[in-house]
Formats: C-alpha cells, sequence, structure tokens
C-alpha cells in the first residue's frame, strides 16, 4: 500500500496546492488516530465515515504508517464525481468540526485526561477553521519565499539552518504554522521560516519593579542576569543609573506598550524604553526563542503569539523552573549523568529577568530566559523534527534530498556499500542509546522525566552523519516524580516550590510515554518508512530489542517506561486536534488537564 509511482502530494503534483495537501494530511493523520480509524484493506482507500453531515469522505493511501506517520492523497465526498474538486484543509476543517460537536453531545468525553472535562464548546469549531485557513495560508508564503526567495549563505551556521528548515511543522497538528495576529510584514520579519532577523527592543527597568534570579556562574562566580543582559546590549548612557536592561520582542513590546500596567510604569519612571537597537537575531524553530551566531547565550522570550496550542508567553514557574534544573544539575546529580551518558546534556536557562507590578505580581509577557548557547557555527546538532521534516519540491535545492534524515542515510549507504534498510537501522539503535538511553537515565535515578518530544529534543552528529550525542532543552519542559520528592530534596532543599514541577507518577509515566515514545521515538521511525527509506517493522524489532536491553538487561535503568512500552498494548497519546477543537491552552492549568489525550494501540507491543 506504499503507492510507489503515485505522485507525492507534497511535491505538487496534486489536486491540491502544497501547503493544503500539507495540511489535510495532518487532519486526516489526527482523525485517525483520535478516532482509532482501521487500516483500510491493501491497496482499498481510507473512507472516513462522517454521519453528523450525511457523507463519507473516500482517501487514498499513499503510505498506511504502523506508527500513524500516514501519507494521504486528496479527500473527496463518495457520492460525487470523481471530477469535483477535492476536499481541501478548510472544508476538511469545518466537516470534522462538526462531526466532533455532535459526537460529543452524544458520547462519553474520552480521551480527557481528567475525569468531567467539557467538550467542545460551540464556538470552537469556527476557531479551528480560522487557523487552519490561517496555517494554510501561512504556510503558502514560507514554500513561496523558500522557493523564489535568495539563496542562504554559502557558508551557514549550521544550528540555526536546521532551526529554519521546519516549512511544514508538526505532522500531528491540525494548524502548526498558524501565526494570527501577525502582518504580513511581521511574518516576514519574524519568522524562521522566512528566515527574519531583527534587532530586540530594550527596556530599561528598576530596581522596584525587576524580578530576576541567575545561577549562570563563570570562574565559579555567579554571574547576576541584569549583568548577562548588560553584556548583550552594550553601553546604554541613555538607562537611567542602576536600571537593568531588559530584552524585549518588538513585536511583544508592540502589543504591550498601550497595557494600562505598563503605562503606569512607564509614568512612573518605573521603566524606560531605550527603543530597538543592537544586532539582529534570528528565531529559532520555537519562534519566540533567539538566537545570534556566536552570542553566548539565546533569548526565550514571551509572544502574545498562539503557536500550535498555546500563547507563548512565559510563566513566573517556568522561569523559576529553568534555574532549579540547573541548579540541580551543577552538582552531583549532573556529575553523574556526564559520568554515565557523556555525550549527553540539558540545555540549562539559568538565568531570567521579568518585571513586577507595583502590586508585586507578575507582569506577564515582559520577562527574558537566557540559555546557553553551547553551539558554534560548525557544529552539526539539530532538534529531531527538523531532521525529519519533508523538504516540498521546489524548496530543494538540486539534487537535495527530500530530508535531512535521509540524505544522511542514504549517504552512509552509498559510502558504506551496505544495504539502505541496515543503515536505518543501525542509524536508529545508535540515535536510541546517545540521546534516548540518558532519558530515561535522568528518570530512573533521579525521577526527573524531560518532555523530550522531537522539537526539544537535539540530536549531536559527528562528521559521517550518526547520532554521537544528544541535547534536551526548554524550561517548561520536566516532570519531577512525586514518588521521588524526597530524594530531590535532599539535592536541592526547596526544589519544586516555586516551579510547580512535582507530577503524580501516573501522570509523568503517561506525559513520558507520548513525548518519548510516541511522538519521539515512534515518529522518527514514521519518518523512516514515510518517505521510503527502512519498513518500519524492521525498525520496531530494533527498538524492542532497545527496550528489553535498557528493561532487564544487564545495563538496564530504573525507568518504567522501556517495561510499559513492551508489555502494554494501549498508550495514551495526546490528541492536537481534540485539545484544539476544546479550546485548551497547554500552559494554563493544572498538568493532567492541559491537554486532551486518547487511547491509542501501541505498535511497539508484540504481544
Amino acid at each position: 500500500m506504499d503507492g510507489g509511482a503515485v505522485a507525492d502530494p507534497l511535491d505538487g503534483a496534486a489536486p491540491l496546492t502544497v501547503a493544503d495537501a500539507a495540511t489535510v494530511e495532518n487532519l486526516l493523520r489526527c482523525w485517525v488516530r483520535e478516532r482509532n480509524l482501521p487500516a483500510p484493506p491493501p491497496g482499498a482507500p481510507l473512507r472516513v465515515p462522517l454521519p453528523a453531515c450525511g457523507t463519507e469522505l473516500v482517501v487514498p493511501v499513499r503510505y498506511w504508517s504502523p506508527t500513524g506517520l500516514h501519507r494521504f492523497g486528496a479527500p473527496r465526498p463518495a457520492t460525487v464525481p470523481a471530477s469535483t474538486p477535492a476536499v481541501d484543509a478548510t472544508l476538511l476543517a469545518a466537516l470534522l468540526a462538526r462531526e466532533t460537536a455532535a459526537h460529543e453531545e452524544t458520547a462519553p468525553h474520552e480521551g480527557t485526561a481528567a475525569p468531567g472535562r467539557p467538550g467542545a464548546a460551540p464556538g470552537e469549531g469556527p476557531d479551528l477553521v480560522a487557523r487552519v485557513i490561517d496555517s494554510v495560508r501561512r504556510t503558502a508564503v514560507f514554500l513561496t519565499e523558500r522557493t523564489h526567495g535568495p539563496a542562504p549563505a554559502p557558508a551557514p551556521d549550521l544550528f540555526l539552518d536546521a532551526e529554519q528548515a521546519l516549512l511544514l511543522g508538526h505532522s500531528f497538528h491540525p494548524a502548526p504554522k498558524s501565526r494570527e495576529g501577525l502582518t504580513e510584514e511581521e511574518l516576514a520579519r519574524y519568522s524562521p521560516e522566512t528566515r527574519g532577523a531583527f534587532p530586540l527592543r530594550w527596556v530599561a527597568v528598576a530596581p522596584g519593579a525587576l524580578a530576576a534570579d541567575s545561577a549562570w556562574t563563570e570562574g565559579g562566580r555567579t554571574v547576576p542576569a541584569q549583568d548577562l543582559t548588560a553584556r548583550l546590549h552594550g553601553p546604554a548612557p541613555d538607562a537611567p543609573t542602576g536600571h537593568a536592561l531588559l530584552p524585549v520582542h518588538p513585536w511583544q513590546w508592540r502589543r504591550l506598550r498601550d497595557d494600562g500596567r505598563v503605562t503606569a510604569l512607564l509614568d512612573a519612571g518605573l521603566l524606560t524604553d531605550l527603543g530597538a537597537r543592537g544586532e539582529p537575531w534570528s528565531p529559532t524553530s520555537s519562534v519566540r526563542t533567539l538566537y545570534r551566531t556566536g552570542a553566548p547565550t539565546m533569548l526565550k522570550l514571551s509572544l502574545g503569539l498562539r503557536v500550535t496550542n498555546s500563547l507563548r508567553e512565559n510563566l513566573r514557574k517556568e522561569l523559576h523552573r529553568g534555574v532549579e534544573v540547573h541548579r540541580l544539575l551543577r552538582g552531583d546529580l549532573g556529575a553523574r549523568l556526564r559520568a554515565a551518558h557523556p555525550g549527553f546534556d540539558v540545555v540549562r536557562d539559568p538565568a531570567w529577568l521579568a518585571v513586577d507590578a507595583p502590586d508585586g505580581s507578575p507582569l506577564r509577557g515582559l520577562d527574558a530566559v537566557l540559555r546557553h548557547n553551547p553551539f558554534g557555527p560548525a557544529d552539526d546538532v539539530l532538534c529531531v523534527a527538523a531532521l525529519c521534516a519533508p523538504r516540498p519540491a521546489g524548496t530543494r535545492r538540486p539534487g537535495r534530498p527530500v530530508s535531512r534524515l535521509a540524505g544522511l542515510v542514504t549517504g552512509l549507504a552509498e559510502r558504506t556499500g551496505r544495504p539502505l534498510d541496515a543503515v536505518c537501522a543501525e542509524w536508529l539503535l545508535r540515535y536510541l542509546h546517545a540521546v534516548v538511553r540518558p532519558v530515561l537515565w535522568l528518570d530512573g535515578e533521579a525521577g526527573v522525566a524531560l518532555e523530550a518530544h522531537q522539537q526539544n529534543t537535539l540530536v549531536v552528529l559527528d562528521a559521517d552523519g550518526w547520532p554521537a550525542g544528544g541535547r534536551h532543552r526548554d524550561n517548561q519542559g520536566y516532570y519531577f516524580r512525586e514518588s521521588h520528592r524526597a530524594r530531590l530534596e535532599a539535592l536541592l532543599p526547596g526544589v519544586g516550590r516555586r516551579s510547580d514541577t512535582f507530577v503524580a507518577d501516573a501522570v509523568t509515566d503517561e506525559r513520558l510515554a507520548y513525548y518519548l515514545g510516541v511522538n519521539n521515538v515512534l515518529g522518527l521511525i514514521g519518518a523512516f518508512g514515510s518517505q521510503r527509506l527502512a519498513d518500519e517493522r524492521l525498525l520496531l524489532a530494533a527498538f524492542r530489542r532497545f527496550l528489553s536491553d535498557v528493561s532487564t538487561g544487564p545495563g538496564r535503568t530504573r525507568s518504567p517506561l522501556p517495561a510499559r512500552l513492551l508489555d502494554e498494548p494501549l498508550l495514551r497519546c495526546k490528541a492536537n486536534l481534540l485539545t484544539r477543537l476544546r479550546g485548551l491552552d497547554e500552559l494554563v492549568g493544572p498538568v493532567d488537564t492541559q491537554s486532551v489525550y486518547v487511547t491509542v494501540a501501541n505498535p511497539v507491543y508484540a504481544g
């Protein structure tokens, strides 16, 4: 059912535009996963019943993936002539939203992470459709820019090049590139997909309005956060004496400068707008985290845009969490991690600055995380999402493969003379040992579970293209197991008090299985399969061997995840379409109710 002779819709030879075709595939993948639709017979189309709409969609299957990364052609209603235009992403989103609303009026709310979570609100269907329209439109702009825009620099920064390679975004999200609130000019300037770059806005903050913390050390001495930003800014003769320099995303400042609380601080002299200045910074794959080649610091700034499922503004507990994790890992725990897995580390967020209102409450949206930048322009390190990201026809330079992953493994096969599927299996096993095993070690030894999805996970490549190490990033992405509270408290007294990071073990198990197991590793296996690089069944067998080794072998970890992936026929999996339809923001509320989770078959389980 791989449809090898059929044109790939992302190569433009389809009834839909590339942007529309990619979004249609995302919507269908979400629907198949979240509704547990069975695989059609070999060679047959997928049939998607829509009883609330009085129709059924017939969808060509170009590749059916054991891990869910299916490839589809353009869908059509079953009862219309073949000459009828295909169902585009906008119409498909409307049909699925209507179907969901009708289903949830009569069915229990299966899939919520906590009992009693409300279903889709009446207005969420139109919201989904609007965001899908916006995402398709933005994606088309990005593809046009990459097709017709200027070529990249002849000697690019490898890290930045990878961070700006995600043209289509998350394969299981209904609107991965929606950027509601940006004008076309702002989209070009502030987006990684357009290789945007811009100077920062700088604001001077009086001591009475400043909140900050730092565990950043140099030569054994702590460097205050305001000293770090002063270095990035340089001399500021127009800043009031004693005020800290806070970098702000220029779009965020335009949004907040007329906010009443900000205006009051400006009028009182507690904030001073210093304007835009300095060298340009480049947005990375998260849009709001900024990078500058050669700078020792990356900046994670608040950005009041809804990207995927959340407004991307830093919460104060996340600022505390980044410093807390750094303090944990610079002691004995970090030394043990380096001894066990010298090629792996966590990209640290050891300092931050923010603004408090006169009543002492956080002024949300005016803050900056100061992140270590361990990468030089020649370091071949990239997030797994960028590794797997497809490059549609027209955006690929002549001779460039369909993805970085495809280029790596096909190049290794050609140079070594080995079969491609054998190279893919070895590449996966090396990745599991270099990147996944250290995450399991941290979970088992310390009860620190990393939200290691593909965008948070960086793989370090050696000169030949094999995985040699890994990094985890993101101050949001940690779960401290409740069962390890006493152990972590002994390592760092007061841990979790301000960061709200301790989570019940059952929730930690669910999230780690999804983020590391389903999103990361099974997503990587799906990329191998859907790009016709290897048989997913071979790679799933390799994954099982790895899990058996780390579960029961001499080098076993104490993490419960390997046994869970091997022994559980069903897994809990995040449902991005339902999360979007129910209007949830994943940064708001208790961890166990921020997203919708559904139960899906576990492709690792061998019975």
